[in-house]
């Protein structure tokens, strides 16, 4: 792989396992008016095409039970998030030899509960939640903010994804994708990377073998 100077990182489902705890407050929240979500239609409308499972529920309906959605999941997300097998040790091997950044859909509050014991946050040079653009993933808008953040070239840099949402959010902003789709993405469309990974432990040897 060419040299590779900054790496940016999703958060959710790379870094730590937490898409099915949004799955469940989704699917709770959504049960409280009568509607069923089964997982595929979650991993179609969520992790596929980026879109609220809430509008199931129709627009006025679903902008109701966000609120409610988003405060049971801070309500899971207290009782505690760890990191990824292998992404501490692996976020160790780069720190220092690569510019890294995290860029991820959570809202910035979210974001911070996640983190507040996960130790993670010190081996990146800079974060962008929901909050720092208009238009979330698959729209390439948060990485083309991260490339401009970086002041890298698009060939410089690579993206760390586990969704075809991910994916397309990468690709379409012109940079290399490496995904490790975790369950609620296998069997998504990942034709697009670069490369598709098993584990996360497989990034150092690709970027700093000789």
């Amino acid at each position: 792989m060419n040299s590779i100077d900054c790496i940016f990182w999703d958060n959710d489902g790379v870094l730590v396992d937490t898409e099915h705890l949004y799955y469940q407050a989704t699917c709770e929240t959504l049960a409280d008016v009568g509607i069923e979500v089964s997982r595929e239609t979650f991993i179609d409308i969520s992790l596929r095409q980026g879109k609220s499972v809430l509008d199931l529920a129709g627009t006025q309906t679903a902008q109701a039970l966000r609120g409610a959605r988003n405060r049971r999941y801070s309500e899971l997300l207290h009782q505690g998030v760890s990191p990824i097998e292998g992404v501490e040790a692996t976020l160790r091997q780069l720190h220092g030899k690569v510019q890294m950044g995290i860029v991820t859909s959570s809202h910035r509050d979210h974001f911070e509960i996640i983190h507040r014991n996960t130790g993670l946050l010190q081996y990146f040079d800079f974060v962008m939640t929901r909050e720092n653009y208009e238009h979330s993933k698959p729209n390439p808008e948060p990485y083309l903010k991260a490339l401009a953040r970086s002041r890298c070239e698009a060939g410089q840099c690579l993206v760390v994804e586990d969704s075809e949402r991910g994916l397309k959010a990468a690709v379409s902003a012109g940079l290399r994708c490496l995904v490790i789709p975790g369950t609620l993405n296998r069997g998504s469309d990942l034709s697009s990377a670069h490369r598709v990974l098993s584990s996360v432990r497989e990034i150092p040897p690709l970027l700093l073998s000789p």
